[in-house]
């Protein structure tokens, strides 16, 4: 695989992303060590559309508890990425 294609892991599925969809704003995990030009680049290769704009956040680490075990959930990075009018992703 290459190095652009193993920048984008997934799309971020979530309700939060759900709504931020409907106003082309398009949610994935990433990489940790990827940058915003790569993300531009994998996501047109991926979806064939360009990307206005491209925000990156850290999610941090979470205790959880389950079962009464203390646990970790991983962190890692997320991407907020932005289409112009009348682009749009499919998630199938």
């Amino acid at each position: 695989m290459t190095k652009v294609l193993k920048t984008i892991k997934n799309p971020r599925i979530t309700e939060k992303a759900s709504f931020n969809a409907e106003r082309n704003v398009y949610t994935f995990d990433v990489a940790l060590d990827a940058n915003k030009t790569e993300i531009k680049k994998a996501i047109f290769s991926i979806y064939k559309v360009h990307p206005v704009k491209v925000n990156i956040l850290k999610v941090k680490e979470k205790q959880v508890f389950s079962r009464g075990q203390k646990g970790v959930k991983s962190g890692g990075k997320k991407a907020l990425v932005y289409l112009k009018e009348g682009d749009k992703i499919e998630f199938i």
